[in-house]
Formats: structure tokens, sequence, C-alpha cells
């Protein structure tokens, strides 16, 4: 491999992922042409077409098939590298990307982002939110706050609790609509997913099988503002009770332990100071949030 097809690769891995020229560039946050290029330039390095054009996008040639692990090792050896060097850093200063959901970005982190530049005024924060499971092996975060079940892959993960769920609404839907509601729920609404896997099973097993799904949407904050609008029914955690006094659980319903919160890093940026200090500063601060968090199944 010449030296050069290390500046093309990136290229190459990006419209092999997005399947189109457009698409690879948006990955790589360049133009349309540059990538258009730098994909030209590799094959005429190799002296092969790596891809296929049709109207349809970019499809990998038997050639293209035959380099991709190649390339993905190598962006990885990269990644490994640049981790392994910032995993050296000793001080308390430098910027950190931590990646959360925006269900609890704006009330519940917030909050513990301001005492911690209070507590640490030289490490930078670069928030990023999003629902997606950023992988921290590419790349694409340092810290991670996530909802799961369970963590896997070659990461540290640092398990706090389980969180509290219950089904929840405004006061005014509860008053009116519940009150001309037909059994199991008939004629009541659900805000969910739009992924129904899941939520499919929640709604089967709960107090209301026959309410619709009027509604869905993927950001659980705006379902959050759906329901004080008056817009349906949907679990939620029931640390909200704490922020929103407008937000009721339904009556009757129990609340039910959940996913668990998990703080995640890679496993070469535990001894990086900055990291540290954030992992450590993040799980005290929500390990404090405890009690809200699990509402009455707290120390159950």
């Amino acid at each position: 491999m010449k030296s050069s097809d290390w500046e093309l690769m990136p290229a190459f891995l990006a419209v092999a992922r997005a399947g189109s020229l457009r698409a690879g560039a948006e990955l790589l946050h360049t133009n349309y042409g540059t990538v258009n290029r730098n994909i030209q330039a590799l094959e005429a390095s190799y002296g092969v077409a790596l891809f296929v054009r049709s109207t349809k996008g970019f499809k990998l040639t038997e050639a293209g098939e035959a380099v991709l692990p190649f390339a993905e090792q190598a962006e990885q050896v990269i990644i490994n590298a640049r981790k392994r060097v910032e995993g050296l850093d000793k001080t308390e200063a430098g910027t950190l990307r931590f990646s959360v959901t925006p269900t609890f970005a704006y009330d519940v982190i917030t909050p513990i982002i301001s005492r911690f530049q209070e507590a640490y005024p030289d490490i930078q924060v670069a928030l990023r939110l999003t629902s997606a499971v950023e992988n921290i092996n590419k790349d694409e975060t340092d810290v991670s706050l996530r909802a799961a079940y369970d963590v896997s892959g070659d990461v540290v993960a640092r398990k706090l609790y389980p969180m509290a769920m219950g089904i929840y609404a405004s006061k005014a839907y509860i008053d009116t609509t519940f009150a001309k509601a037909g059994p199991q729920g008939a004629g009541l609404s659900w805000i969910g997913w739009p992924e129904n896997g899941p939520f499919s099973n929640w709604i089967s097993q709960s107090a209301f099988p026959q309410a619709d799904v009027r509604h869905s949407v993927s950001d659980g904050y705006m379902r959050l503002q759906m329901l004080r609008e008056g817009c349906g029914i949907s679990p939620m955690p029931v640390v909200f009770e704490k922020y929103f006094p407008d937000l009721y659980r339904v009556p009757g319903t129990p609340l039910e332990f959940g996913q668990t919160l998990w703080i995640v890093l890679h496993a070469d940026l535990r001894k990086t100071v900055r990291i540290r200090r954030f992992v450590d500063f993040l799980a005290d601060a929500l390990m404090d949030l405890r009690p809200d968090m699990q509402g009455e199944l707290y120390r159950r």
C-alpha cells in the first residue's frame, strides 16, 4: 500500500458504509467532490474498480469486498493508537466527548455539568445528544451514559442501578379521557416508539392493552413534552416526577424496574485524568439521584 493510500482510505470506508458518495461525504463532514476524487485516486492506485456505480448508489465489487476488512483493521489500529496516547494524559485539563440521550440531557445532566465545570474549570465537555448507542471503539465518543439491560464489547462499563419506570400522563388527560375509557384502556392513546418491538410487549402486559398507539416518537424528551400536552399515555422514568409536577402517574399502575444506567468508556481512557475525574463526578451525582430515579422502589 502506498503512503498516500492512508489518506484515501477514509473515503473508501465511508462510501462502503453509507452506500453513496453524498452519504459518505456526510459521514466525513466533507463535500461530495472530495470523496469522489479520493475514491477515483484509490482505484487508480490499485488498478481495479472498488465499487459498482448505479442509480441506486455504490456497491462494493469483489475487489472492494477484499479490501474492506483490511481497511477496517487499519482504521481500528489508528483509533487504538489515539486512545492509547490519550490514556497517558495526566492532567486535569482538555476536552472530553460525552454522549447522552436527550431524555436525560436537559434536566438531569445539565445541572451535573454545571457543578462539574465549577469543580474542574480547565476540563471542557463536548456534549453530544443522541438516542443512538455510540460506538466507543469506533472513536465516536469518549464517555457515554446509557440505559441498557447489559453492556458488551471491549469497553469499561460502570454499572449504577436500574431505573424505575411508570405509566404517565397529564392530569387533564387523566381527569377527562380516562373517565370515558372502555375496558382495558379502549379509547386511550399510547405515545410509543417508531420501533415497536419492546413497546408492543409493554402494551400487552400493561393494564391498557386495548389502547391504540396514536403517536410514535424516537426522542424521549419529545415524548415527555407530548405527555404534558395531553397527547396520551406512555412509560417514562419516575425521575421526571421531580422535574415536572404536571406529570402524573396513571392511578392504579405500578412502578417497575426497567433498564440499568451505565457509564461507558474506552478501556485505554480509564487512566486519563480528565476522563476519570468526569466519570467519578458523574457517577457520584447520579448515585445521589438514585432515590428520585427509583421512587418508591428505592431500597426495596
